[in-house]
């Protein structure tokens, strides 16, 4: 009796360390690196990508230095939809960031067309995976959309339905859970600066908008990252940031090609946008 009492009480006591080593690795500091629109064929309207493979090496250069917990690249990989040149340039200096390191593809409008059909989702899904799915790295979750549902569905009805469903199962799972922070990446920015901005090619409509935005508010989104509109912008609705990022690619304002550095720590999410020639030696983590 006395042996087994014993046991139980070390069984139990392994149990609570093993609790408090994981509640310590969910809390402990780390940073990722949000990469958007390296765009291959850009700066030359699709005849050559010299200088968008000079911008992505070097930012994939920077990424192994630094070593982030993850990239994620928000859209518009290649310029001209499924050119397989511009595909195959991609994915082979995505090949050369450390094994160690995940990166997560994000479908931009150049990608997968502006107005997609199914065809051209089958044919993105084909050659860089899902198009919809979840990053978990300790206590983050981030949920990563095909923007192209919201802003332009009539040709993807079943898919946009399809990820709606999914959305809506997700966010209340990360309601249930201790999961902190929750972010969002997609291409398209829901808005630039003001949630009520008037309807443009850079956001998505007003309609679709204003339901999700008071989605992502109820469910404690604290974060949405996206990109497409190839300079920086920000906006907040409600407590909710929205961080649209400026290029690896061809820059279309002020703001130079770079790539934009995210802190985490608990709860709390900082960032950060460096221009590719001057990204730091190294991230110091708070």
């Amino acid at each position: 009796m006395i042996q087994r009492i014993k046991m139980q009480a070390l069984s139990a006591l392994f149990c609570l360390i093993s609790l408090l080593a994981l509640a310590q690795q969910q809390n402990q500091a780390f940073f990722f690196i949000q990469m958007t629109d390296t765009q291959f064929g850009f700066f030359t309207d699709n005849k050559s990508f010299e200088k968008e493979t000079q911008n992505f090496e070097k930012a994939i250069a920077a990424a192994n230095r630094l070593h982030p917990a993850f990239v994620v690249v928000t859209g518009d990989l290649i310029n001209k939809p499924a050119d397989k040149a511009q595909l195959k340039e991609y994915k082979r200096i995505v090949a050369l960031l450390d094994p160690t390191i995940p990166i997560y593809h994000v479908a931009g409008n150049h990608d997968v067309t502006n107005d997609p059909k199914e065809s051209d989702i089958a044919v993105y899904r084909k050659e860089l995976g899902k198009d919809y799915y979840v990053i978990r790295y300790q206590g983050m979750r981030g949920i990563v959309l095909n923007s192209l549902y919201f802003k332009s569905p009539a040709g993807v009805e079943k898919e946009a339905a399809a990820q709606a469903k999914w959305l809506n199962k997700q966010l209340k799972k990360a309601d249930r859970s201790s999961a902190k922070p929750l972010l969002v990446f997609q291409h398209h920015s829901w808005f630039l600066t003001d949630a009520g901005e008037k309807d443009e090619y850079f956001n998505i409509p007003t309609v679709t908008r204003e339901k999700y935005l008071a989605m992502f508010n109820a469910y404690g989104v604290s974060h949405i990252f996206a990109g497409h509109y190839h300079r920086n912008a920000f906006g907040k609705s409600g407590d909710m940031e929205m961080v649209t990022t400026g290029p690896v690619g061809k820059p279309l304002g002020k703001d130079p090609s770079g790539f934009r550095i995210v802190k985490v720590s608990g709860s709390t999410v900082s960032h950060q946008y460096y221009e590719l020639d001057q990204v730091p030696e190294r991230i110091v983590l708070d």
